[in-house]
């Protein structure tokens, strides 16, 4: 082992240097800073080398962590990004992205007596690094293969997919919805967690790989799931899940209150200079307003410290269990409250107040009661402990179901589960139509972006496999 490790004994955890509460309530930068080599190094030293790293054990995509914080420490960075790489087909973005201290990081085992590795922030540093060093190159295959694949969806599942397929020589089509290259990376993720650059950047590099995007491409609408499989060897189902959970209230019609998805995009729309008329209008904006976000996950802390960025006046979040129970990331919740974010904890919405427009949110205290069958304490409502909450801008971030893919698709024969989303076989990801694969949060249902990337890298393999048992080549679309 390196005398370079073993550092947690010595060294103390410390994360990139985070701009303070007041300036990044003042633009949507990413709050890190990058590291210094000689954090990097230092930090990176802390590991423990462990005989069982359950880090890597606790990673979506079994990430060869131990190796390349070893390898870090040592100064051998180009080799660390090859080894980071080699099993995560977009690490910059995990290294910003992923909720480490629910995975790798609350994994580490010195955790308990000296705190975890930053294992995250070095992911990021040894990346970027490498794109700043020009180590990162488009792929080449050693051979050029005649069979196509179509993947639907180029969002972080569909983007490790045909980076992987490229690596085997297959021609990957990739049909998009949106505009642009990302899926939920470029319009649901808020700048200040991943700055678009970083998205764009590994789009262009799988265009250079040999990608092909159509994008503003709805299939159902341009070409159907039929039309797609007669062009293609394969076809992946990468679409994620869109369809926002409501919530049925007096007052749900009320102008004010909007889905979670539809603000985070409008505003990441207006960061990438689109024009957004719903923004320009206050519909989606909530500069000078009161804001309450319903809900406890990711997306509602994407909300709520897009809102402080925006201008509002107030903003609360709502959520009906407490912080302990909190499925969001506690890293993103103290950054919440460090910005200005009030937390109304135990407390769940009864109705929304107003006339034509929300005023209000009618709330009522909640204490949690036993255990259900997850595991979890179930919430149940404090008689007589309603209260009100002064709300010019309402926005539900409830989570998202699956759209009704057979008949989008056109499609009627596609197995979806009961609650919608695709039916696919664990071990090769292939759905009841032959040569028809599908990943990501559209079988899972919502999920981490890195499960996504480990779905697309695997279902990959599945596909390789597939096409060699195929018969003759398609013609290649145009």
């Amino acid at each position: 082992m390196s005398k370079n490790m073993l550092k947690f004994v010595s060294l103390e955890k410390q994360m990139p240097v985070k701009r303070g509460a007041e300036a990044r309530r003042e633009d949507f930068n990413e709050i890190y800073d990058e590291f210094t080599p000689k954090k990097a190094k230092e930090q990176a030293s802390r590991c423990s080398q462990c005989g069982i790293p359950y880090c890597q054990v606790h990673c979506p995509v079994q990430n060869n962590i131990p190796d390349w914080l070893n390898l870090t420490a040592n100064g051998r960075l180009e080799e660390a990004y090859e080894l980071s790489q080699s099993t995560n087909s977009l690490p910059e973005i995990c290294g910003r992205i992923c909720p480490q201290d629910r995975l790798c990081e609350g994994s580490c085992v010195i955790e308990k007596g000296f705190e975890s590795v930053t294992i995250g922030a070095v992911e990021k540093y040894i990346t970027d690094t490498a794109w700043e060093n020009g180590w990162v190159k488009p792929v080449t295959p050693v051979r050029e293969l005649e069979q196509s694949v179509a993947i639907i969806g180029a969002g972080p599942g569909g983007m490790a997919a045909a980076d992987q397929l490229r690596r085997k020589g297959y021609q990957v089509h990739m049909y998009d919805r949106y505009d642009r290259v990302g899926g939920l990376l470029v319009y649901g993720i808020p700048g200040f967690k991943l700055e678009k650059h970083v998205v764009e950047r590994r789009a262009r590099l799988l265009e250079d790989s040999g990608v092909t995007f159509h994008l503003n491409f709805e299939v159902g609408r341009d070409a159907t799931l039929s039309e797609l499989r007669e062009k293609h060897d394969a076809v992946v189902i990468a679409t994620g899940v869109y369809k926002a959970r409501d919530i049925a209230l007096p007052g749900s019609g009320l102008a004010g209150i909007v889905p979670a998805l539809d603000y985070l995009t409008a505003s990441n729309r207006k960061g990438l200079g689109d024009a957004v008329p719903a923004f320009e209008s206050g519909e989606l904006n909530a500069e000078g307003k009161n804001v309450v976000v319903i809900g406890g996950g990711d997306t509602a802390m994407d909300c709520v410290r897009t809102a402080v960025r925006q201008g509002a006046k107030s903003v609360k979040c709502l959520y009906r269990r407490d912080r302990k129970n909190m499925p969001g990331s506690l890293r993103e919740t103290r950054n919440a409250e460090e910005e200005g974010v009030e937390f109304v904890w135990l407390s769940a919405p009864k109705a929304f107040l107003g006339d034509d427009k929300v005023t209000g949110v009618k709330a009522i205290k909640m204490h949690l009661g036993i255990a259900d069958s997850t595991g979890r304490q179930v919430p149940v409502e404090i008689e007589g402990s309603e209260h009100d909450l002064d709300c010019d801008l309402a926005i539900k971030a409830l989570g998202f179901d699956p759209e009704e893919l057979p008949t989008l698709f056109d499609e009627p024969e596609l197995k979806v589960s009961r609650w919608g989303t695709v039916a696919a076989d664990p071990l090769t990801q292939m759905t009841n139509l032959d040569g028809v694969f599908a990943i990501g949060d559209i079988v899972r249902g919502a999920s981490l972006v890195v499960w996504a990337i480990r779905d697309g890298r695997e279902a990959a393999i599945s596909i390789d496999k597939y096409l060699k048992n195929a018969a003759a080549p398609k013609s290649l679309a145009s």
